[in-house]
């Protein structure tokens, strides 16, 4: 099971809809079983496949209760091929009970969790919060590809050198995990658009993809009607874009 990381410590950069799309995209484009987590206490990516309660187990469960069985906590949708681990507001509690446990190993949990089931996947993809706490610390020690998606703007880079440091880290507990590369993410033509994607295209220290999402009004009616971009307008800009981002992504890993 190959696992990927979507991360920014910078909120509004299209992180959950990169997750979404990806791990639908892997599992109805290609028919790829495919494990999405949703590590963000604000649940969105969970709220995405109509899961809005508290009466299921969550990222919450599977980190703190070292006797459950991950089973119980995956979830499905309506893709055969995807299922998910989903979020709410428990995760804040959970990540203060991590560090308050001396009992275990604190940053490997999610790690040894998705032991039993990684033969079951092919790729696992991880929604991870814009902060640096246990839980995204957890999801990165389980890693093998981190993706930054970023959104160009003033603050775009803002966090990258910190997040490129957390990565290091994190190599501690997990020596090959590496950045596979960072996402544009609603772009438009503009000059801080243009001239923020060239000085990212033309430095060495972030590996970038050539494929960049545009923006569209299509992305935000997704939140609202709960449809992968592909169901909902596959022929907008954004849903192509993310078809040839997965496309350029697998490609990278011939």
């Amino acid at each position: 099971m190959k696992t990927i990381s979507v991360i920014n410590l910078k909120g509004g950069v299209a992180k959950t809809i990169t997750s979404i799309n990806m791990a639908h995209i892997l599992s109805s484009v290609y028919g790829k079983r495919v494990l999405l987590i949703d590590n963000d206490k604000q649940g969105n990516t969970s709220k995405m496949f109509g899961y809005d309660t508290y009466d299921i187990k969550t990222i919450a469960d599977v980190l703190t209760d070292k006797n459950l069985d991950i089973i119980d906590a995956i979830m499905p949708t309506d893709n055969e091929n995807l299922s998910i681990i989903t979020a709410n507001m428990n995760l804040l509690r959970a990540n203060l009970d991590i560090l308050l446990d001396q009992t275990q190993q604190q940053q490997t949990r999610l790690k040894e969790a998705l032991s039993p089931v990684s033969d079951k996947y092919d790729y696992c993809i991880i929604d991870n919060a814009p902060d640096i706490n246990m839980s995204v610390i957890n999801g990165l020690a389980v890693t093998d590809d981190v993706i930054i998606p970023i959104k160009v703007d003033q603050y775009a880079f803002d966090g990258l050198e910190v997040l490129k440091e957390q990565i290091e880290e994190v190599k501690q507990y997990n020596p090959d995990i590496k950045l596979v590369g960072c996402l544009i993410t609603m772009y438009q033509k503009s000059t801080v658009n243009n001239e923020g994607k060239e000085w990212l295209e033309n430095q060495s220290q972030y590996p970038v993809f050539k494929t960049f999402i545009r923006r569209t009004t299509k992305v935000d009616e997704t939140t609202f009607t709960g449809e992968p971009l592909i169901i909902h307008a596959p022929k907008c800009t954004a849903a192509k874009d993310y078809i040839s981002f997965v496309a350029e992504y697998l490609e990278r890993q011939i």
